[in-house]
């Protein structure tokens, strides 16, 4: 699947990429998906975040809290603007989740990401 775009992106490899980097909690890969000005909405951020260096900031308290986590690709879905996917993560000691991203680009960089999360019995 693709999103029209300068190099028609394939979004399934974008994501798979990305999900990559949020298991390795690798900040600087991570980040570099995302647009210098982009806004980043998830549970806990509810207001969101402005900006690539706020988004940084918060990853590297997040990922210095939390247990490893691997997140599996689902399904992706082109919208005008991105996608969404859905992904499963398996936490280390125990918690699955299964979540759910809308991701909107300016060309390969992530400018608006919105997550929505729940725990899986």
């Amino acid at each position: 699947m693709s999103v029209a775009g300068a190099a028609r992106l394939d979004i399934a490899d974008f994501n798979a990429r990305w999900l990559a980097a949020w298991s390795d909690k690798d900040v600087e890969r991570l980040t570099a998906f995302y647009a210098e000005t982009c806004v980043y909405r998830d549970p806990q951020t509810a207001q969101g975040l402005n900006g690539r260096a706020a988004l940084r900031s918060y990853l590297e308290g997040l990922f210095a809290a939390t247990p490893a986590m691997t997140y599996t690709p689902d399904e992706v879905w082109p919208i005008r603007g991105g996608f969404c996917g859905r992904w499963y993560c398996q936490v280390e000691g125990g918690a699955r989740l299964r979540g759910f991203d809308l991701v909107l680009l300016d060309g390969e960089r992530i400018i608006l990401n919105e997550v929505y999360v729940h725990q899986l019995p």
